[in-house]
């Protein structure tokens, strides 16, 4: 904190008296002493950043490929997911959290509707727990999405993937336990 206030030792900073009336001042701003250049004297930067080297990046030649790159990353703990299996997530991610978000906001302006009409005094928790309850439902439809697919690329699975979550959560934990 030092460093900021005071950049130099050499003068305290010059602060002007604060006038009696501020708003109606008309005496010219001055400022300090330390904010003012002064040509004799010359700064060095004091911070000691990463990334603020004087070396020069490597040429073209010397950078790696894409394919380089793609060689060095690729080992036998990394099993590459198929395609049809990212899409199959996907689909199973944005049905699990898109329905349950669709009916909560066809319940809130169903509620909403049979409010302002006068039908019905729907009471205020019910809005409420109705919106915490599929809005959640919609969080955790993310984790159930991916869980609830069937990585085997030659099957699809069932329709709601109740087993596939059974196999899919075995296999996650075991590979946790394992690193």
């Amino acid at each position: 904190m030092n460093a900021l206030v005071c950049s130099h030792r050499s003068s305290p900073p010059y602060l002007p008296k604060p006038s009696p009336c501020p708003w109606n001042s008309k005496a010219p701003t001055l400022l300090p002493t330390s904010l003012q250049s002064n040509p004799s004297r010359t700064r060095k930067l004091q911070a000691h950043a990463k990334g603020f080297t004087s070396r020069k990046p490597p040429r073209m030649e010397e950078r790696t490929t894409h394919n380089d790159i793609k060689q060095n990353t690729n080992s036998d703990d990394d099993d590459e997911i198929p395609e049809e299996v990212v899409y199959r997530v996907i689909k199973r991610i944005l049905v699990s959290v898109g329905a349950p978000m669709a009916l909560g906001l066809a319940l809130l302006k169903f509620f909403g509707t049979v409010k302002e009409q006068g039908i019905w005094d729907v009471p205020l928790w019910l809005p409420f727990t109705t919106t915490f309850l599929t809005f959640g439902t919609s969080a955790l439809g993310i984790a159930y999405g991916a869980l609830s697919t069937s990585l085997d690329p030659n099957e699809k699975g069932s329709l709601l993937g109740i087993e596939e979550v059974q196999q899919n959560w075995v296999e996650m934990w075991k590979e946790e336990d394992e690193s």
